[in-house]
């Protein structure tokens, strides 16, 4: 083969491997002609040609090497993007599964606390809930989650599928594998898990209500998709760990009813081995999964001491106990378990409640009429579904509200925003938040708040608050933050717990080096464990202050339960608590010649620009007989004065016109109660009309409160700053002494009785007004009534948002029969365990029956505290829960059989 033949040959490969590029190379800055090249010698030519090539690809490579180092590192950089999009703290709160022990509950806090980024841990054994500040700079809420469920709790919120991707797909079009597809997800803030279900991608998020994280989490998840996605609630397909647990301990059931029915020829230790292996294998794999997760976040607890007991108990060959321990515990703890579900289902209610959406309507919208419709079903949900009226177009997420949006609620509807209202008339229940029950009217102009149930309507309101800054909302915050508040005795059980694990890790294999009985020492790791005790306060308290915010009480906490329930003496502020602090015209007396229509024109006259309490009651008492024209108007020392016809007109307190030497005639005031206010109107000098006040009108039911805190062994005394002989003239109505009324006590004054009186008795003082703050703080226990007052909230130990005084009797109703059942509950799990031990030292020797008196305690102290906040009895209680078992059990069966699987679908 000939040079030229070479030369075509190796222009043809370039041409092939690059043809938008032209190959011809320049020598020296000139152009090679095909008619010059034809007079180079070809040794030249190749070597032109050989250089230009050179450049030519060094600089294809060039323009191709950025792009091929992106290819490479895209998806890395994307995964940081994920990450650093939004930093800083940020907190965030999921439901989780299995949390039914405040053992489990401390041992996930410190394991938790101990992640990267990680600044506050919060895990409610009451709510079965976690809450985390996490700097999202450093961490991520999988990494949290992740740390949970090795412990033995998942989140338990549905799945949603990425509609419209595969698992495959998404890693192609973010150039990598599935696997580190996974790990990318991971990083978006707000994502719990991922998982790739027959090839399509679910994923399980936090209930978000910041919208900077929503958005956050919106704005990963389309980055990872590469445009807008729509996600779809999905049944799990999967059997959750509580439900294998369930289906698991049939077959080890059976497989123990074998080895103890097997007749004694066949016996022997081969087939007992591999029974044993099997049965304990299927009933125990959760258990031991939850000691190992617990070893590897270095935290002991009761499944590690279990775990070893079944070891122990396998090594021993003592094959049937092995297996009934590795049972007993799997049942027991989903027994556990179902029972704290129905005392948080008894928990629910009350101030906890708010929508999820909203209707938002145009502000130009108008309504008629009443409506009859039914509620939206889902009002509450956290879900959507296709069904119904969700298909309403202007229903949209309470996160999306803004001040100023106008909202439409319907008859049976929660209300969503606190607001005005500016369209419609209806009839709010304000039970909620007030705790009574009295449906109230409301009308344009008027003020409600979120949580309220609209039981006839419809009204548009304009929101003013949204979200978590709505009254209810702060309100919900506090009970749920007071309700895992531990309190006092709590606290220190849980430092003797702290102290008595270890001790008894330790102890129990010296006793069983000392008496050379294995035995022994897997004994007293079993029933020394104090699970019960560690209940006996946490479940009771926080059904208690769930249940006191139904009858609209919230309470800070069980220390306020625990004082609540103590007390004998309380004393309580007049105006404002036991009276509405509003005064009402009494009676009107008139000079000779006067006339009443006559007189109330002029005080209204006088008054029009007066904001005195007692201006307003005259105001609407004139309405509709006009307004006497008064000019000049001014305020004087003790009331108000100015021109009418020419002549000086004053209206005021009876001293101040006897000095300005106004003449009053003594027919005028004789007689006049001097519980009463006394304001003289007088024209041209001479008084022509006497005004009594009522200063304050009773609340309903003060009366009645009055008379049930006496009967049950509590002192009542009243304090005000207004005259003694109007709290005397108050106590004699409501049934208390003159000896125990105290009145012209200034706030000062208030706090140094209160404190006083808090010498030798637990006292309770109940207040509303700025001035009750110093007295509600030295009181024992200090309980503000429909205060807004934020000094007063900060000063108080309990808050009750209605004006029903009345309130204060349910609080302390409650508070007894908590403070009964905590000290039965830890006088139940004392016993017990005692009564294990020494049985155990005296030689009682059944594994099996110390699991299950172990157990069952904890399950009596659960149920027993769970039923301060039932609305049934013990035993219907009690059918609840085991019937609830029983659907357990049906349901994990029939997902287990069952080939398809239905969803849910939202956008």
């Amino acid at each position: 083969m000939g040079g030229d033949d070479d030369f075509i040959l190796i222009e043809d490969d370039v041409d092939e491997k690059l043809p938008s590029t032209s190959i011809k190379p320049d020598v020296k800055g000139k152009s090679t002609s095909p008619a010059i090249a034809e007079n180079v010698p070809l040794n030249q030519r190749l070597s032109d040609l050989k250089r230009g090539l050179t450049e030519q690809m060094d600089a294809v490579k060039d323009r191709l090497k950025p792009r091929m180092v992106d290819v490479e590192t895209e998806a890395a950089v994307e995964a940081a993007d994920m990450s650093l999009q939004i930093d800083g703290s940020h907190t965030f709160e999921w439901p989780i599964k299995g949390m039914d022990c405040p053992d489990c509950a401390a041992k996930a806090k410190r394991a938790t606390q101990r992640i990267p980024g990680v600044s506050g841990v919060a895990v409610s054994v009451t709510m079965g809930t976690i809450s985390i500040d996490i700097d999202l700079g450093e961490g991520h809420t999988s990494k949290v989650s992740a740390v949970m469920t090795s412990l033995g709790h998942e989140p338990d919120v549905t799945w949603q599928r990425i509609m419209g991707v595969t698992a495959s797909g998404l890693a192609e079009k973010n150039g990598v594998n599935q696997r580190d597809l996974r790990q990318m997800m991971m990083q978006i803030p707000g994502l719990l898990e991922v998982r790739f279900e027959d090839a399509f991608v679910e994923i399980q998020t936090v209930p978000l209500t910041e919208k900077i994280l929503i958005k956050e989490l919106n704005s990963g998840l389309n980055r990872v998709t590469g445009g807008k996605f729509v996600l779809r609630e999905v049944q799990n397909r999967r059997l959750d760990n509580g439900q294998w647990r369930l289906v698991s301990t049939i077959p080890a059931i059976l497989i123990l009813f074998t080895i103890l029915a097997l007749p004694e020829k066949f016996q022997n230790q081969s087939i007992l081995l591999s029974l044993t292996i099997v049965g304990v294998w299927l009933s125990g794999w959760r258990m031991f999964l939850d000691a190992w997760g617990g070893l590897k976040n270095k935290e002991l607890g009761f499944q590690l001491l279990t775990s070893l007991a079944v070891i122990g108990a396998f090594f021993g060959q003592h094959w049937s106990e092995a297996l009934m321990v590795s049972i007993l515990v799997a049942i027991a703890a989903h027994m556990e378990e179902s029972a704290l579900l129905k005392a948080r289902e008894a928990m629910q209610g009350g101030l906890d409640r708010l929508p999820r959406r909203a209707r938002r309507v145009e502000k130009a919208k108008k309504i008629t009429g009443i409506s009859i419709m039914a509620p939206m079903q889902n009002m509450l949900s956290f879900g959507h579904t296709e069904h119904g009226t969700e298909h309403d177009d202007n229903l949209i997420s309470i996160e999306l509200l803004e001040n100023g949006d106008r909202v439409e609620i319907r008859s049976g509807e929660i209300v969503p925003v606190d607001g005005i209202v500016v369209d419609g008339i209806g009839s709010l229940n304000r039970a909620p938040l007030t705790g009574e029950s009295i449906p109230v009217r409301v009308s344009e102009g008027e003020e409600v708040h979120a949580g309220l149930v609209l039981d006839r309507g419809p009204i548009v309101v304009e929101a003013t608050a949204v979200g978590n800054d709505t009254r209810l909302s702060g309100l919900i915050d506090e009970v749920r933050t007071f309700r895992d508040r531990p309190p006092r005795v709590q606290a220190s059980i849980e430092i003797f717990s702290k102290w008595w694990v270890p001790l008894v890790l330790v102890c129990a294999p010296l006793a069983g080096l000392i008496t050379n009985d294995i035995r022994l020492t897997l004994l007293l790791w079993v029933v020394a464990c104090p699970c019960a005790l560690l209940l006996a306060a946490p479940v009771p308290h926080a059904a208690a202050l769930s249940t006191a915010s139904m009858v609209g009480v919230v309470a800070r906490g069980g220390d306020a339960l625990e004082a609540a329930a103590g007390i004998d003496l309380a004393l309580l502020d007049k105006t404002g608590t036991l009276t509405s602090g509003k005064p009402r015209l009494s009676e009107i007396r008139l000079a000779k010649s006067q006339k009443r229509e006559n007189v109330l024109r002029l005080a209204a006259g006088i008054e029009q620009r007066s904001n005195h309490p007692y201006a307003s009651v005259i105001l609407q008492e004139a309405s509709g007989l006009g307004v006497a024209e008064v000019t000049a108007l001014q305020d004087g020392d003790a009331g108000v004065e100015g021109k009418h016809s020419g002549k000086r007109v004053m209206f005021g307190r009876k001293d101040w016109l006897a000095k300005n030497d106004v003449k009053i005639p003594e027919e005028l005031i004789a007689g006049m109660d001097s519980s009463l206010g006394l304001s003289i109107l007088a024209k041209g000098g001479k008084a022509i009309a006497a005004f009594t006040f009522i200063h304050d009108d009773l609340r309903p039911g003060a009366a009645e409160m009055i008379h049930d805190l006496q009967s049950m062994g509590v002192a009542v005394e009243l304090l005000s700053g207004d005259t003694q002989e109007a709290v005397e003239a108050l106590g004699k109505e409501i049934g208390i002494p003159p000896i125990q009324c105290r009145g012209e006590i200034d706030p000062e004054g208030k706090a140094m009785w209160v404190e006083r009186r808090s010498h030798g008795r637990r006292t309770l003082m109940a207040g509303d007004g700025f001035n009750d703050a110093a007295a509600l703080a030295v009181a024992d226990i200090g309980v503000a009534v429909g205060s807004g007052e934020q000094v007063n909230l900060d000063a108080a130990d309990v808050l009750i948002p209605g004006e029903n005084p009345s309130a204060i009797i349910s609080l302390i109703q409650i508070a007894r029969r908590t403070r009964a059942v905590v000290q039965f509950n830890i006088l139940i799990s004392i016993l017990v365990t005692v009564m294990l031990v020494g049985a155990v030292l005296t030689g009682m020797n059944s594994l099996a029956l110390a699991v299950l008196v172990h157990e069952m305690s904890a399950f009596l102290v659960i149920l027993n505290g769970a039923f301060i906040a039932s609305s049934g009895n013990r035993i219907g209680l009690l059918k609840s829960v085991f019937g609830s078992i029983i659907t357990d059990y049906y349901d994990a069966f029939k997902l287990l059989f069952s080939k398809e699987s239905s969803s849910v679908g939202h956008d």
